[in-house]
């Protein structure tokens, strides 16, 4: 029999139970006003799961002997007001002296799909009854509550239930610590599912902001304790309503100002003994312990020798080269940055003996290269676009013109020895089969500018060729498809920058089949 027909079945017994159980004056209500079970408690298992879960609730006796069959009801909020059937009439496991299992049939999504209806969050009341299955008289009930905190978990504690709350703190390291040195609070909240902030307090005062508690922990950690007494607290405060708050016993602790470490410097002068008026002299000091923070004061004679120096990884360097001609005595001062953490201290004194410039000698060798230079030609843009050709009158052919983007040649060569440029092109191409031949492209060659130590000759123009086809060799003289000259730069005019240019012109013949052709125009320096 399907499960489907097993609803049918059992639809029908639902119905009459409910009447007998709303006679009793106790299932016709909704769910909160379920009463107690006349025979005892369930235990479902799993305590928390969700809306799939079908589990098991353990009766806390056995029924009735007068029973011989038990089922189980549904009731909660919406479409479970009634009650909804989740274990149908069975003996299944029944015991009359001991508890026994009652396996929900169905989970609480596939009860509320069954009976077109939804899981809301809220209290629902599970119900099992033992019944005399002829009469389908109830023998009495057992019932537990469980809690939807949203519309797929379940859990078998009233979320709404108020919870006491119990909080111990503890300080590490133990009591004293020394001024700056970090001290850490730790409060423990129970139970630890507990949900909330602890606040940690220095007396009345806070420490810090609140710290939320996970697993039943939070914790502090703070230099900024002061030298003295201190009564420290930690105050937790339950995240909802119904969780109490509560306030650990005070932890005296007591923090002592730091003791000054004491230290020394000491003093090197390079060079020593005697040095040379104007010649550079350094000092060095040196602190023990390096880790002293401060700086160093350098003395001459006892008055200031500079600003003082800031020490790094305990030392610190003075260099001068206007000591005045005599004897002098240096000393260096330290100056502790927390007169609180080291002591101050002073070198020996370290004499030195300045004498008179007597004046020296030396030479020198004054030597310089020529770079070979070099001659570079570019151009900004290499891309020329010339306009679409266009029929002459006469139908003879096609033409086009342009110009050429200015090229850039720069002569840095040493010796000046000129230079020339010269163009080369390849003939047009669509990328297929198709060419137009390079004697039809011609140019005038322009000089645009230069500096006005060169001396530069832009070079003749080139005609183009007629429309020949391809293949055919360019007339003497005509078209790019040979090397043509674009300018030249004669011997000692030709360092600096000039920029060159060209008008272009194209002929093409009227059997070039439509298409896009592209040349590469080669220009060479040299």
């Amino acid at each position: 029999m399907s499960t489907k027909s097993l609803l049918r079945r059992f639809a029908v017994g639902g119905v009459i139970v409910t009447a007998a159980l709303a006679a009793m004056g106790s299932l016709s209500t909704a769910s909160a006003d379920v009463p107690a079970g006349t025979l005892g408690t369930l235990s479902l298992s799993p305590a928390t799961g969700l809306d799939i879960t079908a589990g098991i609730a353990t009766t806390s006796a056995g029924c009735p002997d007068t029973a011989d069959a038990y089922y189980l009801y549904v009731f909660g909020p919406g479409g479970f007001q009634n009650g909804l059937i989740a274990t149908t009439t069975t003996d299944v496991g029944l015991s009359h002296t001991d508890g026994f299992p009652v396996q929900l049939g169905l989970s609480m999504k596939d009860i509320a799909l069954d009976n077109s209806t939804t899981v809301q969050p809220g209290r629902y009341d599970l119900v099992a009854s033992c019944i005399d299955s002829f009469s389908q008289e109830v023998q009495g009930t057992f019932t537990q509550a469980i809690y939807f905190t949203d519309a797929t978990h379940y859990q078998s504690t009233d979320p709404s239930a108020p919870v006491s709350t119990s909080t111990s703190l503890a300080v590490s390291p133990a009591s004293p610590a020394t001024q700056g040195s970090p001290v850490t609070l730790t409060a423990t909240v129970t139970p630890a599912s507990a949900g909330g902030t602890v606040q940690f307090k220095d007396g009345a005062a806070n420490l810090g902001n609140p710290v939320a508690v996970a697993g039943g922990t939070a914790a502090l950690t703070t230099s900024a304790l002061t030298a003295g007494s201190h009564s420290l607290t930690a105050v937790f405060t339950g995240a909802s309503q119904n969780v109490g708050g509560s306030t650990s016993a005070a932890v005296a602790f007591q923090v002592n100002a730091p003791v000054a470490t004491p230290t020394t410097t000491a003093l090197s002068v390079t060079p020593s003994g005697t040095a040379q008026q104007f010649s550079t002299v350094t000092l060095n000091a040196s602190v023990n312990p390096a880790g002293a923070a401060g700086s160093i004061q350098f003395t001459d004679g006892g008055a200031n020798l500079g600003n003082p120096v800031a020490l790094s990884g305990g030392t610190a360097s003075l260099t001068t080269s206007t000591l005045g001609v005599g004897d002098h005595t240096f000393t260096a001062k330290f100056v502790p940055a927390n007169p609180a953490a080291f002591v101050a201290s002073e070198s020996a004194g370290v004499p030195l003996s300045v004498t008179a410039f007597a004046g020296v000698a030396t030479s020198e060798n004054i030597t310089t290269t020529v770079n070979a230079g070099e001659l570079l030609i570019s151009v900004d843009n290499e891309n020329v676009t010339l306009p679409s050709p266009t029929m002459l009158p006469d139908a003879s052919m096609l033409q086009t013109s342009g110009q050429l983007n200015p090229v850039t040649v720069t002569d840095t060569r040493a010796g000046n020895p000129g230079w020339n440029v010269s163009g080369q092109a390849t003939d047009f191409g669509d990328g297929a089969s198709h060419a137009i031949n390079a004697a039809n492209l011609g140019w005038t060659p322009v000089l645009v500018d230069k500096v006005a130590a060169q001396n530069i000759t832009a070079g003749p123009a080139v005609g183009s060729a007629a429309a020949v086809e391809p293949g055919a060799t360019a007339p003497a003289g005509l078209g790019l498809a040979g090397a043509r000259t674009l300018a030249t730069a004669a011997s000692n005019g030709g360092n600096g920058t000039a920029h060159l240019g060209a008008g272009l012109s194209l002929n093409v013949p009227t059997s070039t089949v439509a298409g896009t052709y592209t040349a590469v125009l080669t220009l060479t320096a040299i």
